[in-house]
């Protein structure tokens, strides 16, 4: 099986992420800020990832800190589950509509982390979140589990349903990238 479990604490905050690849979309997610927990549950049951996410942050002060580390960790957690990556797929792509909302995003588990994003310039509230902590979640997570993250937003005006079609096509971009397909390390240099 592959699961891992991450914990990192900083002045800032704590956060606990467990991750199971092969589960079945099993979830119990609890932080402080409502809008991350909910897409945290949404990318565990569309990526059909067992998830537990356990956070605490300066949320006081702002979202910020906590979102991006909970990114931070669930890459962390995601990585250290690949183990050595044999017989992993490694590239997934999904492209997700919600609604009026349409986002492509790709992944490459390729040992180099690298992070790209377009929204079109959108900013705005969803409730009390920052709009723009999408960024900040995905660039964390593509950074600590060494992969190349693509996510683009092609079309949408609601941020909900823009922030929400993010997470989902992340999930399913993710599952494929995941997806055992043999024994091989996807590469010709013999490693990622």
């Amino acid at each position: 099986m592959r699961e891992a479990e991450v914990y990192r604490q900083t002045r800032e905050t704590k956060i606990r992420v467990y991750i199971n690849l092969d589960g079945s979309g099993i979830y119990r997610v609890n932080t402080p800020v409502g809008f991350i927990t909910h897409m945290l549950e949404s990318f565990a049951r569309h990526g059909k990832f067992d998830l537990e996410v356990e956070a605490e942050g300066d949320v006081h002060v702002s979202h910020h800190h906590t979102v991006e580390d909970c990114g931070i960790v669930l890459g962390q957690a995601v990585l250290k589950a690949l183990g050595d990556k044999k017989g992993i797929r490694r590239y997934g792509y999904s492209i997700v509509p919600m609604d009026e909302a349409l986002i492509l995003s790709a992944i490459d588990i390729s040992g180099r982390p690298l992070f790209f994003y377009e929204d079109k310039g959108l900013r705005g509230k969803i409730t009390d979140f920052d709009f723009e902590l999408i960024w900040e979640f995905f660039k964390g997570f593509a950074l600590e589990s060494k992969s190349t993250l693509h996510i683009k937003v092609l079309d949408g005006k609601i941020l909900h349903h823009i922030a929400e079609a993010c997470f989902k096509s992340f999930a399913l971009t993710l599952k494929d990238a995941v997806k055992k397909e043999g024994q091989d390390i996807p590469s010709t240099k013999g490693v990622i």
